[in-house]
C-alpha cells in the first residue's frame, strides 16, 4: 500500500509501532538493538510515541543480563477499525481491534436496494452509526474490486456489476466520516491482512536485528483471492507491488484460453471465467439446467452458497464434486503458474470462497505447479490456503486502516487526542 513520502522522524515513528505490533512488549534497548538505531534516537522517538498516546509503558521487564528495564507497548485493543469490503453482490462491514480481531460483521445485499447510489447511501448511514456507537473508531479501511484505477478512484471493471465502475470511491467516501479512509484494491488489503495476521508471519526472534530482518522476509507474500472475482495482492520487501495506476498483479484478468469465454474486460479465456465462485456457480446451474444437477437448486443460491454445497458434497466423498473441484484446482494452478513466474514470491496463500475447496484443491493445483514450473522455483515456494474463514475478506479492508495507522502514526494523534480528552491534559 503506497503513502506519501513520510519524513525520516515519521519513517522511524513507524518502524517502532510496527515492531511494538508484531512483538508486543519489548523494552527500548531490545527496541534500538533490532532497529539498528542509537539509544538516543529510540528514547527521542518512543518519548514522542508516548506523548502523542499512540503507546506506553508497561513497567519493569527482565532485559538482557537480568537488568530491569521499562517495558513499552501498542494496545491493539485500544482502538477499532471500520473495514468495507465491496463484493459483486455484497458489502460486508466489520468493526475490529487493531489485533484484527472482529468484534461484529454486518453484510448488506446490494440487490436490496434500487440503485448503487441507495446502497452507498445506506453503507455511509450504517458506517457513521458504528462510529458514533463504539466512539473509539480511528479509520476506515475499504478493499474494493480490481482492477482498480487509484489515479482516478474507480474500479476499471467489475464483472456482472458494471454500474460500481460509476462510483469515484476517494470522492464518495473520503469526506463522509469524521475519521480517515484508506482505499485499496481487495486483493492487496487481503496480502496486508495475511501480513498482520496470518498464523506464520510472527517473529521467531523479535529482539534482534537478525530477527527483525527475518520477520521482515517472512512476511513477503502473494495473496491469490479467489472469490466472486479473481485478484491477486504481492507484497515484496514488505511493500505491496501497484504498477504505474495501480492495477498490477490483476491476475484474475490473464487470459488462460486466448480463444476462450470472453470476459467483460474485453479479454478471452480469463482465469476468473473458469474459477471464480461467479464461474463455479454458472457451471452448476449449467448442469442444473441440463438436468444432471451436482449441487440440486443451484439456481436459488446465492454464488457462496452454490460453492459450499459443492465443497460440502466433495467432503462427504461424492464423485462427480469432487471431480468438479479438481477441475477447479486444475485452473487454480494455472494461475498460481502464471504468479510463481512473473513474481517468484516465497509463499503464495489462496483465499477467499474458492479456498474453502480445501485439500482437494490445493492438491489439484500443486500437480499443476509441479508439472509446469521449474523445479527449483516449485520446490521454493510454500503454497498453502488461507487461515481465514471466507467471512475475513473483510478483513482485508481493516488491515489497510490498520497499516495506515501504522505507516503514520501522526496521523491519527489529534484524532486520538479527541476521543481521549486525558491524554493531553
Amino acid at each position: 500500500m503506497r503513502t506519501e513520502q513520510p519524513s525520516q522522524s515519521e519513517y522511524n515513528r513507524a518502524r517502532v509501532m510496527r515492531f511494538l505490533y508484531n512483538n508486543g512488549v519489548a523494552s527500548r534497548a531490545q527496541i534500538a538493538k533490532a532497529l539498528d538505531l542509537t539509544p538516543a534516537a529510540i528514547t527521542k522517538i518512543t518519548a514522542k510515541l508516548i506523548e502523542d498516546d499512540l503507546i506506553s509503558e508497561t513497567g519493569e521487564i527482565e532485559g538482557a543480563r537480568n537488568r530491569r528495564s521499562i517495558g513499552l507497548a501498542l494496545d491493539t485493543e485500544r482502538f477499532h477499525v471500520i473495514g468495507v469490503k465491496f463484493a459483486r453482490s455484497l458489502i460486508q462491514v466489520g468493526l475490529f481491534d487493531l489485533g484484527g480481531n472482529a468484534a461484529q460483521i454486518w453484510v448488506d445485499t446490494t440487490a436490496d436496494h434500487p440503485s448503487i447510489a441507495d446502497a452507498v447511501a445506506a453503507l455511509k448511514r450504517l458506517i457513521n452509526d458504528i462510529i458514533a456507537r463504539f466512539g473509539d473508531v480511528i479509520a476506515i479501511g475499504m478493499a474494493v474490486p480490481g482492477p482498480y484505477l487509484k489515479d482516478r478512484g474507480r474500479t476499471a471493471v467489475v464483472s456482472s456489476m458494471q454500474e460500481w465502475r460509476d462510483v469515484n470511491f476517494p470522492d464518495t467516501f473520503a469526506d463522509a466520516f469524521d475519521v480517515p479512509v484508506v482505499i485499496e484494491q481487495d486483493a492487496r488489503a487481503g496480502a496486508l491482512a495475511q501480513q498482520l495476521f496470518g498464523a506464520d508471519t510472527q517473529q521467531t526472534d523479535a529482539h534482534s536485528a537478525q530477527g527483525a530482518q527475518n520477520s521482515a522476509q517472512q512476511r513477503d507474500l502473494a495473496y491469490y483471492l479467489i472469490g466472486e472475482g479473481v485478484g491477486l495482492g504481492v507484497i515484496e520487501h514488505g511493500r505491496t507491488i501497484d504498477g504505474a495506476r495501480g492495477t498490477a498483479t490483476e491476475i484474475g484478468h490473464v487470459s488462460i484460453d486466448v480463444n476462450g469465454k470472453a470476459c467483460d474486460c474485453g479479454n478471452h479465456g480469463c482465469l476468473e471465467r473458469y474459477c471464480s465462485a461467479v464461474a463455479i456457480h454458472e457451471t452448476l446451474d449449467e448442469a442444473l439446467a441440463e438436468g444432471d444437477a451436482i449441487v440440486e437448486g443451484s439456481d436459488e443460491l446465492s454464488h457462496i452458497e452454490a460453492c459450499e454445497a459443492l465443497f460440502a458434497l466433495a467432503e462427504r466423498g461424492d464423485e462427480r464434486a469432487l471431480a468438479l473441484v479438481r477441475d477447479i484446482g486444475t485452473v487454480v494452478g494455472y494461475g498460481l503458474v502464471t504468479i510463481i513466474n512473473a513474481f517468484n514470491p516465497p509463499r503464495i496463500i489462496i483465499g477467499d470462497i474458492v479456498a474453502h475447496g480445501g485439500e482437494t484443491l490445493l492438491d489439484a493445483a500443486q500437480r499443476v505447479v509441479d508439472e509446469r514450473v521449474l523445479d527449483d522455483l516449485a520446490r521454493t515456494t510454500h503454497i498453502t490456503l488461507s487461515d481465514m474463514p471466507t467471512d475475513a475478506a473483510v478483513t482485508g479492508a481493516a488491515a489497510v486502516a490498520i497499516t495506515a495507522f501504522l505507516e503514520q502514526p501522526s496521523r491519527f494523534v489529534d484524532l486520538i487526542r479527541r476521543q481521549t480528552p486525558s491524554a493531553s491534559t
